[in-house]
């Protein structure tokens, strides 16, 4: 059943001032993360206090809980930190490829992670290979670590060489980057990908969402703005917190990804001052508005459709119940089951509930339809279970259009919706109705009416489409 759409990954980083040991932070704020990637995981971490550049690791294939354990985590012994979870869209599943990044160059050493995807990550993958540069890892985020130490040559510290960096690369990225005495967290001028800024005590964090914060209880500070460099360092001399940002790159119009809101990002984060929990309300608002049914019970597919049923069912007043039980306990080490046993094995990942729909009229909600597959097994669930009726909302519009920006939406001719009519998708997908969420009502999701990139749905991007498929280099 794993069809739905991935998100590359996500980031998180701390700095503690007093000198405290940060992995465990890191380890519980990826934690948090873990919905942004379950492929790989890892954690860099340096003692700023102590020699220069040494910078201790721990990466592997597979979820936070596989990689990390009491035992290698006791020896990641450092202040400063960075890590990362990570699904694939660029790059190989290998373990070359697991972030984040360690690079030791002339001027010392980078820990760096990144989520988002470069539209010009080929071209500038040339240019450094022909002035010498040895590529060890298939992923653009090496790319990233080249540019900044190349610039670092001829820049007066570290946040400059990245501001420099910054300048070359189109696309979208969210870094955490770590120099032997300084963590930098920076996000590309359109802001596709999120990034924020956390506080507890003496220790700051950088995290893709919100909900990290939360889990290692760090005080939301504010987002990183769409094309700014924030460097946190100790003075030399006085000792003090130094918290420095550079917005030489901002102002441009903003390109916040909308399907953050939809599907990526937990219910419980809030990305540049928007809940996401409020926007999946409003999703299932709009769609009862403009898709009613008659039905007697609304579901939710877990996860993110069950915030976007609750509220198509407040706004249907057709009472809303748990219509599936999702297993939370197969991670990537899950055994596929055997062409004989598909069937029991898309039941193990999840199952409808009879008694919630039996002999009942469903409207299931969920959050997107790609090639199509998902969905008609989980109507089947419901049909299987007694479901008289199922009618299908999805609360995000018709995918049309790849995504090069972050998200691993296939080419278009492997999106069920491309040259098909609704009409045609429902059939394919075996349910009684199909209502898509419509693509002229996106705005009302975050209350702005151009900030967010829908290229996905529209074909609108933001920034130039690259000459080839990025996804596959």
């Amino acid at each position: 059943m794993d069809n739905n759409l991935h998100e590359e990954c996500g980031v998180f980083a701390a700095y503690s001032l007093s000198g405290e040991d940060v992995a465990a932070y890191i380890y519980y704020g990826l934690f948090a993360l873990q919905h942004r990637g379950q492929e790989s995981a890892g954690i860099s971490v340096s003692d700023t206090s102590g020699e220069k550049g040494n910078i201790c690791s721990v990466k592997g294939m597979g979820l936070v809980n596989e990689v990390f354990d009491k035992k290698n985590l006791e020896t990641l012994k450092g202040n400063l930190g960075v890590g990362h979870v990570r699904y694939s869209t660029t790059g190989a599943s290998i373990p070359s490829n697991i972030q984040p990044l360690a690079i030791n160059y002339i001027k010392g050493t980078l820990g760096l992670a990144h989520n988002g995807n470069l539209v010009n990550a080929a071209e500038l993958k040339q240019e450094l290979s022909y002035t010498g540069a040895i590529f060890q890892s298939t992923i653009d985020t090496e790319v990233i670590a080249y540019l900044i130490a190349r610039e670092r040559i001829n820049t007066k510290n570290v946040e400059s060489a990245v501001l420099n960096a910054m300048k070359k690369l189109k696309g979208a990225y969210s870094l955490v980057i770590m120099s032997p005495r300084k963590l930098i967290g920076a996000r590309d001028p359109f802001g596709f990908r999120p990034l924020v800024l956390g506080k507890k005590d003496d220790t700051y964090f950088f995290a893709s969402e919100t909900c990290a914060l939360d889990a290692v209880k760090a005080e939301y500070v504010r987002d990183v703005e769409p094309g700014e460099v924030v460097t946190i360092y100790k003075d030399k001399v006085t000792g003090e917190t130094v918290i420095e940002s550079d917005k030489t790159l901002c102002g441009r119009k903003h390109a916040h990804c909308i399907f953050e809101y939809i599907y990526f990002a937990r219910a419980d984060s809030v990305i540049d001052g928007i809940s996401v929990y409020d926007s999946r309300v409003k999703a299932g608002k709009i769609l009862a508005q403009e898709h009613p049914a008659e039905a007697d019970v609304v579901v939710g597919v877990p996860n993110s459709g069950l915030i976007a049923a609750y509220g198509y069912s407040m706004e249907s007043k057709i009472p809303y119940c748990m219509g599936f039980e999702k297993n939370s306990y197969v991670g990537r080490t899950f055994i596929k089951p055997s062409q004989t046993m598909r069937e029991a094995g898309v039941m193990i990942k999840l199952n409808a509930i009879k008694q919630a729909v039996n002999g009942k009229r469903v409207v299931m909600i969920d959050d997107s339809i790609v090639r199509g597959t998902t969905s008609a097994q989980i109507v089947k669930l419901l049909r299987d279970a007694g479901a008289t009726e199922v009618h299908v909302r999805i609360s995000s519009p018709e995918f049309l259009f790849p995504c090069y920006f972050g998200t691993d939406v296939p080419s278009s001719k492997e999106l069920v919706a491309t040259g098909k009519s609704v009409e045609e998708i429902c059939k394919i997908i075996g349910a009684d109705s199909l209502g898509y969420f419509p693509n002229d009502r996106l705005n009302e999701l975050i209350d702005k009416t151009d900030d967010f990139c829908d290229a996905c749905f529209s074909g609108n991007y933001p920034e130039a489409a690259p000459k080839h498929d990025i996804r596959n280099i």
